[in-house]
């Protein structure tokens, strides 16, 4: 059984940092892709980064790129989200997932080919 559970939200003012955690289990770790989406209030879930099985590849969304960073450490079975610079639009329940397909050579952005995801996480940004 798949699992993805990740912590580390909360309430941070703007400007400020947090660093998101997943961590997987039930599948073997180091070989998907893995991304990171987030769903504000009212809005569909956007995808924000995306890295690749072995670490070496990672892409952003625009709206993220230069605040925010993915890493993994597949000795641990987690990513990680370091997000900087906050805004309040930032706001919103973060969510991390799997790709649906081990080995993939490229990162992906669409929500449909992720198939395991976490219970997400909210971010909070005051101003």
């Amino acid at each position: 059984q798949v699992q993805l559970v990740e912590s580390g939200g909360g309430l941070v003012q703007t400007g400020g940092s947090l660093r998101l955690s997943c961590a997987a289990s039930g599948l073997t770790f180091s070989a998907y892709n893995m991304g990171w989406f987030r769903q504000g209030p009212g809005k569909e879930r956007e995808f924000l980064a995306a890295i690749s099985w072995r670490g070496g590849n990672t892409y952003y969304a625009d709206s993220v790129k230069g605040r925010f960073t993915i890493s993994r450490d597949n000795a641990k079975n987690t990513v990680y989200l370091q997000m900087n610079s906050l805004k309040a639009e930032d706001t919103a329940v973060y969510y991390c997932a799997s790709d649906a397909k081990p080995l993939r050579p490229s990162v992906i952005v669409e929500r449909t080919s992720y198939d395991y995801w976490g219970q997400g996480t909210q971010v909070t940004v005051s101003s």
